[in-house]
């Protein structure tokens, strides 16, 4: 197995981490929680760079990769619901889209199609890197983590738009 792909596991290693420290009752553990948390967001970057430069983009680690990401992003956001610290419906409108797109890529993966990740699918993924941030550490969340997060729901319902515009053909291909 190569290194990006032990970077991947190690993503999803770390997100009982992250959220055993986020939920416990530990000194400073927003803090620490957002710290483990970047780290696993910024490793995101650290695979894809090492697959592409040495030539080692799997099989395996085409699909641990995104897994990754999602179980990341929906695991903190699911934490930060169970804190109060973001609405419900947030998190799920996220976590559909995140699901929406996989099965886009499932369907045009079964037609041999690629779909890769867009400039906004890109965006959707630094917003919300950076609002589930913001929402560790800033209890009660302030006007500027609101519109964070605000931005990060409006880019994640555009970047599921813009995947579906553009993967229209996929849909109307017969299997």
């Amino acid at each position: 197995m190569s290194l990006p792909n032990w970077i991947s596991i190690g993503r999803i290693l770390l997100i009982p981490v992250f959220m055993v420290v986020l939920l416990g009752d530990l000194p400073h553990g927003d803090y620490v929680a957002v710290a483990v948390f970047s780290l696993a967001a910024l490793t995101d970057k650290l695979d894809g760079y090492l697959a592409r430069s040495r030539g080692a983009t799997t099989t395996i680690g085409i699909f641990l990769d995104p897994l990754a990401d999602k179980l990341l992003v929906s695991a903190a956001l699911i934490s930060l619901v169970e804190l109060g610290r973001l609405a419900a419906w947030v998190a799920m409108v996220i976590i559909a889209r995140e699901f929406m797109v996989s099965g886009l890529r499932m369907v045009a993966a079964s037609q041999e199609v690629v779909i890769a990740a867009s400039q906004w699918g890109k965006l959707k993924t630094v917003t919300q890197v950076v609002a589930i941030a913001a929402l560790i550490v800033d209890n009660p969340p302030h006007t500027a983590t609101t519109v964070l997060v605000a931005l990060a729901v409006a880019v994640t319902i555009w970047s599921g738009v813009e995947y579906f515009v553009d993967a229209r053909y996929v849909l109307r291909t017969p299997a």
